[in-house]
């Protein structure tokens, strides 16, 4: 069973984790956002795609749900104490993939071979595509002005209201060729919408060109996951976006970005009651227990969704 699987950062990590662990080896293909990458100390920082990697390759923070498990900040702490921008925590493990995937774009290697290498390097087994190798950078409009998304997220800690969401530079951007193959496969088995902010994490890659309109035309299941449970985010700042770019602050107004793009929208058990509302936007509404607290949990949605997939979702 082949899936192609669409994620941002750690919502989208823990599903593509799950479904690691219920496919065969090489079976599941992860198409991750680059929208929140960003130039940083002279660094290239990709923050969804070691998300993911760190994630599959069991290297992962548990507690915050990203950078590195038994990490240290020596570096951090030097770079402080000499008056340097210190409001991103980079670890002095992190600074590894950071420094090597600089060092490498700068040498003119695609940013998706480099992914490719890294994820071979450390075990991975399913495929990690980036979702382009032209750089889209995501913009938030504030009434303060416009912002780098890191700089509104972490920096400013999502605290200016976000009034728009723009794509700087998804006009020049192409899907990477490999994206489009998985998606046009024969023996692609589903499409999965992971559990991540559809505003910052899916929208980029849906802004693609042809992305969104291949999806809609698809002959294959289709199927998203909410990242609201019980009107609240798991992680992350996307019930907060909901409210302020007026969406309801819920499953449904999740729902409601995916309405003619999926077949199947699966929200919690905490949200069963929105069942009506979301299959009238004419998609099937499927209740599992989709809160991922551990390894053992991710799996177990992961087979859910897949039996969902085997039924024609």
């Amino acid at each position: 069973m082949t899936i192609l699987t669409l994620a941002g950062g750690v919502g989208g990590a823990k599903l593509a984790l799950g479904l690691d662990r219920a496919l065969t080896a090489g079976e599941q293909t992860v198409v991750v956002n680059t929208g929140d990458d960003f130039e940083h100390l002279g660094l290239h920082i990709a923050p969804d795609i070691d998300t993911v990697v760190y994630t599959l390759a069991g290297l992962a923070n548990r507690e915050q749900g990203w950078g590195r498990q038994g990490e240290s900040w020596a570096f951090m702490a030097a770079l402080g104490a000499l008056g340097g921008e210190a409001w991103f925590n980079l670890g002095d493990g992190d600074l590894a993939m950071h420094v090597t995937r600089t060092e490498r774009l700068r040498g003119g290697e695609a940013l998706s071979s480099i992914t490719a290498d890294i994820a071979a390097r450390l075990g991975i087994a399913s495929r990690i595509l980036p979702m382009s190798d032209q750089p889209v950078r995501t913009v938030i409009e504030t009434p303060e002005g416009d912002l780098a998304f890191q700089h509104w997220f972490v920096r400013d800690r999502c605290g200016p209201t976000v009034r728009a969401v723009r794509f700087a530079g998804i006009e020049a951007a192409a899907p990477l060729p490999a994206f489009l193959d998985a998606l046009r496969a024969s023996g692609l088995k589903a499409l999965v919408i992971a559990p991540s902010n559809p505003f910052v994490s899916i929208a980029p890659i849906l802004g693609l060109a042809g992305i969104d309109t291949a999806i809609r035309v698809l002959r294959r299941p289709r199927l998203a996951v909410s990242p609201i449970v019980g009107g609240a985010a798991i992680k992350g700042p996307a019930a907060k976006m909901l409210a302020e770019l007026g969406h309801d602050v819920s499953a449904l107004g999740v729902a409601r970005c995916y309405a003619g793009l999926v077949d199947t929208f699966v929200v919690d058990g905490a949200d069963a009651g929105l069942k009506p509302e979301i299959e009238a936007l004419g998609m099937r509404c499927a209740v599992l227990d989709t809160v991922m607290r551990n390894d053992a949990d991710k799996e177990r949605l992961a087979r859910a969704i897949l039996a969902l997939a085997e039924n024609g979702a």
